[in-house]
């Protein structure tokens, strides 16, 4: 593998928040989902997702840049060829009781691809960001207790669609896994579309225990609510002597319907708030619903054609636009 910090883009001098930075800007850009006919960008993805496995782990990064391990973590001199010995070698005395303990080992990728493809476009962070056990096997077989640390089985990848009105309500969903087994998931609060949620040991196995299961999230859009960031929208038609005398009218909200005050001379465009039917933020609170009323006046209406004959509005309604 080619220098870590060329890959991500950074100096050898950034810090973690600027390492973190760089690597989810390019696991968003070159998500295999998001580049199903580049097999390239697939192999670009593996690549930086290791680089930042290795420059995220302290002791990890701190061996590398001392020359003790290379870009794919292994020991430059394994077995203290050249001088003063092994730079990697962290046993004493005799052979069998040498350990080679390159750190703790795989970095935690839950607050990377929580959320990363926020605003519509999710992506799986699935397979490719596999988990990973510590330490660089190999060596075990040569030292008594330093034993190789096996590998884990691949991540797998999943897509769930959730209904609208669950997500606001964070209904429990029921998926799938790929061996048949059926799994009912809390969704978190503050759920959007692309959050990504772990399933620990439910991915592929492997020698060094299963991998895990990466569900993202996929919001399905409604009928008639639309979510901004912890609001619900909704337009509501109401009808003209509604808007002018004003009306207690029935409103549908996420969590079902509920009564609303339309005050006297109402117009459309009018916003009104309903405290606490949004989402839920991470936080605990719930956002609003935000109902913006809509006068429906008929088309063909010999009455209302009748009043209007008799009648002018004498404001300047359209004075604010110069006209």
């Amino acid at each position: 593998m080619a220098d870590p910090y060329s890959l991500l883009g950074v100096s050898r001098g950034a810090d973690e928040a600027a390492i973190k930075s760089a690597y989810r800007k390019l696991a968003k850009e070159l998500h295999p989902d998001r580049n199903k006919d580049n097999p390239k960008a697939a192999e670009k993805f593996s690549e930086v997702t290791r680089a930042y496995d290795l420059l995220s782990d302290k002791d990890k990064r701190a061996q590398y840049d001392r020359g003790e391990i290379d870009a794919d973590g292994n020991p430059t001199h394994p077995f203290g060829f050249g001088g003063g010995g092994s730079r990697g070698y962290s046993g004493h005395g005799d052979a069998g009781s040498a350990g080679f303990d390159f750190g703790s080992g795989g970095a935690d990728f839950s607050d990377i691809f929580e959320g990363l493809f926020g605003g519509g476009a999710a992506a799986g962070a699935g397979r490719r960001a596999q988990g990973g056990g510590g330490g660089f096997g190999g060596f075990g077989a040569g030292f008594g207790r330093g034993a190789s640390s096996a590998q884990r089985g691949a991540n797998t990848s999943y897509r769930l669609s959730v209904p609208f009105l669950d997500a606001a309500k964070l209904t429990p969903q029921r998926i799938t896994l790929a061996d048949g087994k059926t799994i009912d998931l809390k969704l978190p609060a503050g759920v959007e579309d692309g959050t990504q949620m772990k399933l620990s040991g439910k991915g592929q196995p492997g020698p060094g225990g299963a991998g895990d299961a990466i569900v993202t999230i996929e919001i399905a859009p409604h009928s008639f609510f639309t979510r901004d960031g912890d609001h619900v929208r909704l337009e509501l038609p109401i009808s003209l002597n509604e808007a002018v005398a004003g009306a207690r009218v029935k409103v549908p909200t996420v969590d079902g319907p509920v009564m609303l005050a339309v005050p006297a001379g109402a117009r459309s465009g009018q916003t009104l708030r309903l405290k606490g039917k949004g989402f839920t933020r991470r936080s605990g609170e719930r956002g609003d619903q935000l109902v913006t009323l809509m006068v429906d006046v008929p088309a063909d209406d010999p009455a209302l054609k009748t009043f209007v004959e008799g009648w002018t509005d004498s404001r300047a309604v359209r004075a604010h636009l110069g006209v």
